[in-house]
């Protein structure tokens, strides 16, 4: 617990702020509000949703990956039955829209409780390849399961009434429900990475065996920060399901997990803010450069390459860098 204890003392006063946000940190979520406040006005809402819904689903991942140093392959399997399970929540069960959310985050919860408690027992490549069967199990249990729909998965999900009061029929109304969403998640990383936890789980990213020596469970710290990004991706999936009124096996497929991953290294590994950057570039490609057809993961591979190649610390890394931030 020392650790946690000079970690803390090595914060320099000035810097405590409001809710424990540092002033660089506080600074960077009321300008992200304040764009995101704004920005419907400019741009479709529903793009804008959807780099949302992708940028706390890389956030989630980077929890695991870039504080956690736990790389899966197999995020699509949470982000994907939280998905499905929201929409069937809302079309067949009838729940509101904040119920069906939380019935998708509970699913993908507990799914990630088995699955993590499992995968930690493997450490590096085999961790990857245990994460990566168990989502290729997920996707063909959606791919087979009756309540799915199959290939054409669930479809024509009601938006409803927010408690049953506010009507999200508009994209404009939803809009402020998943900035919200958004931005609670991220605050909610925020203060696992910066808590206690989160600075034993630094040290255990760091040095393992320095950390279990200190008489850490680093088993108990992997599987909880496992259980945490699994159901922060859930959150995300299920938001996802409720704007485009959808959930198809692509938010299970495996291409799902890799395109997560591109997300977090282009906007930066073990940032708060890079997998924002991440997905806001990646969801911007896919809208823009859609013309391109099938040329579109060639352009994707390429920016990948020259991003590792040229700034291997991703955007946000980058500006940190140079800027000397801690975004």
């Amino acid at each position: 617990m020392a650790i946690n204890i000079d970690a803390m003392n090595r914060m320099d006063e000035p810097s405590r702020e409001i809710l424990g946000l540092s002033r660089t940190h506080l600074t960077a979520f009321v300008v992200l509000l304040l764009v995101a406040a704004v920005a419907p006005f400019f741009v479709y809402p529903v793009f804008l949703m959807k780099v949302m819904c992708f940028a706390l689903f890389a956030c989630a991942f980077n929890l695991l990956l870039g504080f956690g140093r736990l790389l899966s392959f197999g995020h699509a399997a949470y982000f994907g039955s939280a998905s499905y399970i929201s929409a069937h929540a809302a079309k067949v069960w009838g729940l509101t829209p904040e119920l069906s959310i939380l019935a998708g985050v509970f699913v993908a919860a507990i799914l990630g409780a088995v699955i993590g408690a499992l995968a930690v027992r493997r450490q590096g490549i085999y961790f990857a390849m245990v994460t990566l069967a168990f989502a290729q199990m997920v996707y063909f249990f959606a791919l087979q399961a009756p309540f799915t729909g199959g290939e054409d998965g669930i479809q024509s999900v009601p938006r409803g009434d927010l408690f049953g009061v506010v009507s999200l029929t508009s994209d404009f109304s939803l809009y402020w429900v998943v900035l919200a969403i958004t931005f609670f998640g991220l605050f909610a990383i925020h203060r696992i990475v910066f808590s206690p936890f989160g600075q034993v789980l630094k040290a255990i990213r760091e040095n393992e065996a320095r950390a279990m020596s200190l008489g850490h469970r680093v088993n108990l710290y992997k599987v909880s920060v496992f259980v945490m990004s699994a159901a922060l991706s859930g959150l995300a999936g299920a938001t996802k399901a409720q704007v485009f009124q959808v959930a198809t096996l692509s938010d299970v497929h495996w291409s799902m997990s890799g395109e997560v991953v591109l997300m977090t290294l282009l906007g930066g590994m073990g940032t708060l803010f890079g997998p924002v950057a991440g997905a806001a570039a990646i969801i911007s490609m896919q809208s823009f450069l859609a013309p391109f057809g099938a040329w579109l993961t060639v352009i994707h591979g390429v920016i990948f390459v020259v991003a590792v190649l040229m700034f291997r610390e991703g955007i946000v890394g980058v500006l940190n860098k140079r800027l000397k931030l801690s975004l």
